[in-house]
């Protein structure tokens, strides 16, 4: 009943609170436009709705245009050349996937676990110095580590597997940490940008919560068949 309950209102909840921050601060439209499609996006997706997919196409077009204006190429990239195609091809990914509206969730394996963390810190550090190379790049290995992190935990996604939401969390903070420094440069919409990641964590962590739970209940019903 509780879990019910949580998968109904989680999304209304968290949007809710993006729009009322928006209202009450006064933030223009197109970020506040990028905050609350971009809450809406992950916390649909922390419940396994498809339609957080194609949500998300909104927020990555305008938040890829916000993290253009503070010099953080390697986001722009991310969102229009890797979350748009990922995010039409995830959602009929999922479709092939669903029981009850909601996508049957899945774990990996111990070993796919430690090549996970292997892939993604050389990933970074690769990432890193070509980063580093472009002139006018703002923090290249922190936006290497957020981008690594976004494509791996992306992946893991449309295959369905709740290892993603453990570096969701590592993602976040370390969006919010990138933010941050934006913010202290005065960056433009950095501050909105740290209340928006500053939700990711918390979806985050109930994401990682809700498809552990979820995972388990398929692997216990696929025992049984």
């Amino acid at each position: 009943m509780l879990q019910s309950i949580q998968r109904t209102y989680w999304p209304l909840a968290l949007t809710t609170l993006g729009l009322v921050f928006c209202l009450t601060t006064k933030t223009d439209w197109l970020t506040s436009l990028t905050v609350v499609s971009g809450v809406a996006c992950v916390s649909l997706i922390a419940i396994g709705k498809r339609l957080g997919y194609l949500v998300g196409l909104v927020s990555s077009v305008t938040y890829a245009w916000i993290a253009y204006q503070n010099g953080l190429f390697g986001e722009v990239g991310l969102n229009i050349f890797f979350y748009l195609p990922t995010g039409i091809i995830g959602y009929f990914m999922w479709a092939n996937h669903e029981a009850d509206g909601t996508v049957k969730m899945q774990r990996l394996a111990s070993s796919q676990r430690l090549w996970l963390v292997l892939g993604s810190v050389l990933s970074t550090v690769v990432l890193g110095f070509v980063l580093q190379t472009i002139p006018g790049q703002n923090s290249p290995f922190v936006d290497a580590a957020t981008n690594v992190l976004s494509i791996i935990a992306t992946l893991l996604m449309m295959w369905r597997f709740a290892e993603q939401w453990w570096l969701y969390v590592a993602l976040n903070v370390l969006t919010v940490s990138l933010w941050t420094i934006r913010y202290f440069a005065d960056g433009y919409a950095a501050d909105m940008m740290i209340f928006l990641w500053l939700i990711y964590l918390i979806n985050s962590v109930f994401g990682l919560v809700s498809w552990a739970r979820g995972a388990a209940d398929n692997e216990e019903e696929a025992s049984r068949i």
